[in-house]
């Protein structure tokens, strides 16, 4: 597999300045763009937090001056394209670029404000209503994994360790199935009612937060309820396009980091998951000549030519994609 390859794939076909502005760049939604993708029209926001996150993984990877003058344009127009802001009411949204520019600090960037303005955001989401944990959005009445997971991955990596573990700790006596270990998507405060929906990034953001407070059993736990219902023949499960075209990937990013860090055996269940799943979908790819195009579902092939209402046409896919052998490339 070639992640650099990907990475050339997602970049030339997806990455385009913000209404034709110099010194932008945002990730168009789609592939080939609409006059409405073309325009960033339609604001994938979280889905962006995600391309910036890949651009940091490949420049630890590579470091490049070119890579890095890029991940600086692509901060400025995150701010830019969502109107001189860096929050908005989506709690789990603000969750992952706040985790994203986190990342970007050390590379030399000052991302100061941006990452004050979340965390502000993020410590005001927590109530006492369904027992504790943030909300999924302003004025909602949904408290979730999606949203709590990576906040208090959030909270672990900015040394608020206290809020990270009371996250986790909610997340952990509402969420987490007793039975099998998997982590339900979500609860319904005003009712009580638990929405046990599995969804391959719940198990990622909570894996991500046991490992910030080495909460070593529970994410052990985890990585063995993963091999066991979410990934058959040993590759992650895809979730489709849209949002569903990052879940698996989410969950690759942190099972990586288990096999980097746990000290049992699921280290090397982690592991084989991801190199397994990497080399599915590489293999799996439709070789064009801008670069591989990937499957939403990495254990069959992408099909090509690409229908046009195919899941393979979105940025969140492609990114998937690349963000899976990012992080296999970390293993190796």
């Amino acid at each position: 597999m070639d992640v650099s390859a990907a990475e050339r794939a997602v970049t030339s076909r997806h990455l385009r300045r913000v209404w034709a502005l110099p010194g932008t760049v945002l990730g168009r939604s789609g592939w080939p763009a609409s006059p409405g993708q073309r325009l960033h029209w339609h604001w994938n926001y979280w889905w962006q937090a995600h391309l910036l996150d890949t651009l940091v993984d490949a420049q630890l990877r590579a470091p490049s001056p070119s890579r890095l003058a890029l991940i600086r344009s692509f901060v400025r127009s995150v701010r830019l394209r969502n109107f001189g802001r860096w929050t908005n009411d989506y709690y789990d949204d603000i969750a992952w670029l706040g985790l994203a520019l986190q990342r970007v600090s050390p590379l030399g960037i000052d991302v100061g404000p941006a990452v004050a303005a979340i965390d502000t955001q993020l410590l005001s989401g927590w109530t006492a209503a369904a027992g504790g944990g943030i909300w999924w959005r302003r004025g909602d009445d949904y408290k979730n994994a999606p949203a709590n997971g990576p906040a208090a991955i959030f909270h672990a990596r900015s040394g608020n360790l206290q809020r990270a573990r009371e996250m986790t700790a909610w997340l952990t006596s509402t969420l987490v199935d007793p039975e099998t270990g998997l982590v339900w998507d979500g609860i319904r405060a005003d009712t009580g009612e638990l929405v046990k929906h599995i969804y391959t990034y719940c198990q990622g953001v909570y894996l991500g937060a046991c490992l910030e407070l080495s909460e070593v059993d529970n994410a052990a736990r985890t990585v063995r309820a993963v091999a066991s219902h979410c990934a058959p023949g040993g590759v992650i499960r895809g979730q489709g396009g849209g949002d569903g075209g990052l879940f698996a990937a989410i969950l690759a990013r942190y099972l990586a980091l288990a096999a980097r860090s746990l000290p049992g055996p699921e280290a090397d269940v982690a592991r084989s998951l991801v190199l397994r799943s990497a080399d599915a979908c590489w293999s799996g790819a439709a070789n064009t000549p801008e670069g591989p195009v990937f499957s939403a579902f990495w254990d069959r092939p992408a099909p090509w030519p690409v229908p046009e209402d195919a899941p393979e046409r979105d940025m969140s896919v492609q990114v998937g994609g690349w963000m899976l052998l990012e992080a296999a490339a970390t293993l190796s």
